[in-house]
């Protein structure tokens, strides 16, 4: 019998511990690099809970890839480990409110990450019960196995009810605790989200306020040096880690992205033989995280944005450079035809432009107002961040 092809590839290897390249992956506190501030202040506004106090609700704000969710989990792990020496039990659950967006689905998964069923007999099934029995359920949990909770809600902006805000910035408050307390940790991409908040939550919850500064070059490279032992000995040449540091600081201090670019850059080099990763695998790489980190934010976004941006894509790409600028009626006119093309009724004029200021945040595009002269008013110009193949690629592979 022949022998078969080996699709398993050659025997060079590049990674000797690709989990430390992993964003899920929780690394030592000497490897979090440039947050010393933030830790202390998130350490100072919870450190009631390591002696069985009430800690400070905080909010921590900044953009995606600053270290917020990093920090919070470290520092919530190292309050675990302080409090064990008072003879404290602190609980911690992490809910991704990207994930679980309504406040049933958030509360669902405190109970079921604070939750021994073992020990305290409660179940706490995925469906199948109101939100208020899962809160009895959740108050019965932290009563009967902490002498404080600490629940961090990642991306808190994205819960459809403020209300479980105040349900448990108020758990001790309204009786609903009665042997324990809780501390919230709120961590938002949005700076003005506490502006959206109902009053009486803001005076609840907002005690301690935190804003996270996106990394400069320096700060990227010592942070993807520390996670180099991610390679074989000698793989990575000398100029991936300031190529790759440049990169990301250029485009807004993302050590997130960073971080996939390195990931990326060995992949390409053990997918094309090599001994060793190159400048030119971290621009391969650079151009694959671009499509997908597009594809995950486009994918998870309405049907009639992905249209819009793709009225942009083509636009640009019929103008003179990369970059050109598309005003908002050229987007909306050829949106329109494009909604014409997948037979489906176009939306309103204003509400396209809520869409493109949705777009600006999310830093897939770039608005600029202009004026169009005297008796003529103001003008929006739209300029895409990412090349417009790019944007189209990862629009249809969001399809």
């Amino acid at each position: 019998m022949p022998d078969s092809m080996d699709y398993f590839g050659s025997e060079n290897e590049i990674f000797r511990n690709k989990e430390l390249l992993q964003v899920s992956h929780l690394p030592d506190g000497d490897r979090i690099i440039g947050r010393e501030d933030e830790l202390t202040d998130l350490a100072n506004a919870i450190k009631p809970a390591t002696r069985g106090n009430t800690p400070n609700n905080v909010l921590v704000y900044g953009k995606t890839g600053t270290g917020k969710s990093l920090c919070s989990k470290f520092i919530t792990n190292q309050a675990i480990e302080r409090a064990k020496g008072n003879d404290i039990s602190i609980g911690v659950a992490y809910v991704d409110c990207l994930q679980e967006s309504t406040e049933t689905q958030a509360v669902q998964s405190a109970g079921h990450q604070l939750n021994d069923q073992a020990a305290t007999d409660i179940s706490i099934p995925h469906s199948g019960l109101s939100t208020s029995e899962y809160y009895r359920r959740l108050w019965r949990i932290v009563d009967s196995r902490y002498d404080v909770a600490l629940i961090i809600l990642d991306e808190v902006d994205k819960i459809e009810d403020d209300d479980i805000l105040m349900q448990l910035s108020r758990a001790v408050e309204s009786g609903k605790l009665t042997e324990s307390t809780i501390g919230v940790i709120g961590i938002s991409n949005k700076v003005r989200y506490k502006d959206s908040l109902d009053e009486r939550i803001k005076s609840s919850l907002c005690e301690r306020e935190y804003v996270f500064s996106p990394y400069d070059a320096t700060q990227i490279r010592e942070i993807l040096r520390s996670r180099s032992d991610a390679f074989h000995e000698g793989v990575l040449e000398d100029g991936v880690i300031p190529r790759v540091a440049a990169l990301a600081a250029r485009e807004h201090g993302d050590a997130r992205k960073a971080i996939d670019i390195l990931r990326f850059a060995g992949e390409i080099a053990e997918e094309s033989d090599h001994e060793s990763v190159t400048e030119d695998c971290v621009d391969h790489a650079h151009e694959r995280e671009e499509t997908s980190r597009l594809a995950e934010l486009i994918s998870k976004s309405p049907s009639h944005a992905k249209l819009v941006l793709e009225a942009m894509a083509l636009l640009t790409q019929q103008k003179e450079g990369d970059n050109a600028p598309v005003t908002t009626n050229e987007a909306y006119d050829l949106y329109k035809r494009l909604c014409e093309r997948d037979e489906s009724d176009h939306l309103k004029l204003r509400r396209v432009r809520d869409i493109l200021s949705e777009l600006e945040f999310l830093s897939i595009i770039e608005q600029e107002r202009k004026w169009a002269g005297r008796g003529k008013g103001n003008y929006m110009e739209n300029r895409l961040i990412d090349d417009p193949t790019v944007i189209i690629a990862a629009c249809n592979e969001s399809e």
